[in-house]
């Protein structure tokens, strides 16, 4: 059974550093989250060291622009590792080739901006589904449409052989009361319709190894006993950590809160049947990161 804590401060004294999830935990996709805030920035304090990890497929420097509009102040975290930078490396190497198709939001053309981590990258093109040798999916065109709508496009996708590299593998997220489908949606989707779907986010390997640099590039190392990893998707931020054989703090009052009977704190039978359920064992349990 997870551990039920009422606040941070009772265990961060045993890590040196925070792998913390964004959306759910710092903030709900339209402003930050106070008392989430308030616990990073005492952790800080205390000489720790905060590694935002999260599964947005924007670049770094597009994290941390949406950051200030959410009011994080730059005082609650030291840096920023996502499955957007995780992703656009492995494209900029040619991982779905040089001509790709794009499935995403108007605006999501930034990720194919310059990026300066990868030795001689390729030139990727934005071309239509039929010249394709690969897609690029950062998200659904309308978060709001079911992924089913899809169908047909994947469908010529898969008869053509294409990989589609998903940028962000994140099912679904909250944005305030209203619950939007991400780019995993589909590329889960794509996968049972027979496609080949590549990650680079939670819970998959890439973004811990970027993780880990982002640390490193502070100044410290820091082994994966000494890391917390915290977040509220146990299929993402805790699954993640259990294959990084990182200790979690699971936020219950996130995308599970309904099944776990979180208002303050989660209700500790439901608790217990939800992580059965999904087959999760996070290390420590909160309400909401406080």
């Amino acid at each position: 059974m997870s551990q039920i804590i009422s606040s941070l401060t009772e265990v961060s004294d045993r890590y040196d550093a925070l792998f913390v999830d964004l959306w759910g935990c710092v903030h709900n996709g339209v402003h930050a989250l106070p008392e989430a805030v308030a616990a990073l920035q005492t952790y800080r304090k205390t000489g720790g060291k905060v590694v935002l990890v999260t599964n947005s497929p924007r670049p770094r420097a597009g994290v941390t622009k949406q950051l200030v509009q959410f009011g994080v102040p730059d005082d609650a975290w030291d840096t920023i590792a996502t499955s957007g930078d995780s992703a656009r490396s492995a494209m900029f190497r040619g991982v779905v080739g040089q001509k790709v198709h794009l499935i995403g939001y108007p605006g999501d053309e930034r990720f194919f901006e310059p990026i300066g981590v990868v030795k001689d990258p390729i030139d990727v093109q934005i071309v239509p589904l039929e010249q394709a040798e690969g897609i690029v999916c950062t998200g659904p065109r309308d978060p709001m449409a079911n992924p089913a709508t899809m169908r047909p496009e994947f469908l010529m996708a898969k008869q053509l052989g294409l990989k589609l590299l998903c940028a962000n593998p994140d099912i679904v997220v909250d944005r305030g009361e209203v619950r939007e489908w991400c780019a995993g949606a589909l590329a889960q989707l794509y996968t049972e319709m027979g496609g080949e779907s590549l990650y680079f986010g939670k819970p998959h390997p890439p973004i811990y190894d970027l993780a880990r640099r982002r640390l490193f590039e502070l100044g410290v190392d820091v082994p994966d006993s000494n890391i917390l990893a915290i977040g509220d998707g146990v299929l993402t931020d805790i699954a993640g950590a259990m294959g990084e054989d990182i200790d979690s703090l699971f936020i219950s009052g996130g995308l599970a809160a309904a099944e776990t009977k979180t208002v303050t704190q989660p209700e500790p039978d439901a608790l217990s049947a939800y992580l059965e359920k999904e087959m999760s064992a996070p290390t420590f349990t909160i309400g909401h990161l406080r």
